[in-house]
């Protein structure tokens, strides 16, 4: 897939938002703000996004060059820190720049839930429904008693009980593809084919074409550029990395962008950044959880002792996708952390080693 993503990433400028160029890939900041532990959102339309000097927040800048020199050996195209909306770090390599657009892989998974949320606050869902009461009877190729127990709840959750390793595409979203392998809610398995299907759920649910009601709802309120891109069976998403930012900004604040509720339902935010089954308690709403006293990870059905980053804060919670892209959130701090490039070489499908590594550096900086 990764051939097919760098190509298409080429000719993003056609069907994204289009941006003002630059050919300096690491622009001079904007003036710092003075101390202020307010929430800032950057204005919509413009390039403007106050700082926030390392140095003020009393971070260690001594170690900021060696951070710079593993991100680039990890192959990282952009790294931003937010403090409190604030930009604290925004550094680009190589040719990337704060125009380019870059793949989420499956960190746009955490978006996707935010995006069933709001449509359920429409009255157009309920993810307690049955799927096939917006996908149609015979989406899978299960028994009809079999296909009536998977729920949207169920695609959120990765419960479907669909069998995840069918060949030769796992990632097929066909009915002769979705197969039984357990009964909805028995089993957790990373399975991007009822993941995917989301999309056709908001769609048929909404009445509305998905990416209308995506840009209407979620991207246009709060400034982001981009666009789903359809890769084989799936949709994935492209953005700048302050557009990525400026979603774990809303994630950060509750589903709120200034005085707008993006999404309104708090009940449904806590649940997905909360444990959301008894399987893999290190799961939310297709969103990843730290701190947590077990996890499971993609193509295993091993359950793990301990947190998926012990290196990070416990209370941290993060989009995740292959070659490490990463929206992680840290509360009570408020910081949002985005990471943007190629394989780090530690793993290729969401959580990796490279998220304890890379919390090792950081921790020291921030004092955490």
């Amino acid at each position: 897939m990764s051939k097919k993503i760098i190509s298409i990433g080429l000719c993003l400028a056609v069907v994204l938002t289009a941006c003002k160029k630059t050919n300096n890939p690491n622009p001079p900041p904007p003036p710092p703000t003075p101390t202020d532990t307010t929430m800032y959102y950057p204005p919509n339309g413009s390039s403007e996004w106050h700082a926030k000097s390392a140095a003020s927040l009393g971070w260690n800048e001594s170690l900021l060059p060696d951070l710079y020199n593993y991100l680039q050996t990890k192959n990282t195209k952009a790294f931003l820190i937010l403090k409190d909306g604030r930009m604290v770090i925004e550094k680009y390599f190589g040719t990337f720049t704060v125009d380019s657009n870059w793949y989420w892989a499956s960190a746009g998974k955490t978006m996707m839930a935010m995006l069933v949320g709001i449509a359920e606050e429409d009255n157009f869902l309920h993810i307690n429904h049955r799927t096939s009461t917006y996908l149609g009877v015979g989406w899978t190729s299960l028994p009809p008693a079999k296909e009536d127990l998977i729920t949207i709840k169920n695609q959120l959750t990765m419960t479907t009980g669909l069998d995840d390793d069918v060949q030769p595409n796992s990632d097929c979203t066909l009915p002769s593809c979705l197969q039984y392998k357990a009964d909805a809610g028995t089993r957790w398995a990373y399975h991007n084919a009822p993941y995917s299907l989301l999309y056709d759920v908001i769609q048929n649910a909404t009445n509305q074409n998905f990416a209308t009601y995506f840009n209407t709802n979620l991207r246009d309120p709060i400034g982001m550029n981009g666009a789903w891109i359809p890769l084989s069976s799936k949709h994935v998403y492209f953005s700048t990395p302050r557009s990525m930012a400026r979603f774990g900004l809303l994630m950060l604040n509750k589903g709120k962008w200034k005085s707008n509720y993006i999404l309104h339902d708090s009940a449904y935010y806590n649940a997905q950044i909360n444990t959301s089954q008894d399987l893999n308690k290190s799961y939310g709403y297709l969103t990843w959880l730290n701190g947590k006293e077990s996890h499971m990870l993609p193509n295993t059905q091993f359950i793990f002792n301990g947190p998926i980053a012990i290196s990070a804060p416990t209370e941290m919670y993060a989009a995740m996708g292959k070659n490490d892209q990463r929206i992680y959130i840290i509360p009570s701090k408020g910081i949002v952390v985005i990471r943007m490039g190629d394989d780090s070489g530690n793993g290729p499908l969401a959580v990796s080693s490279f998220d304890n590594e890379l919390w090792d550096k950081l921790r020291p900086i921030m004092g955490l």
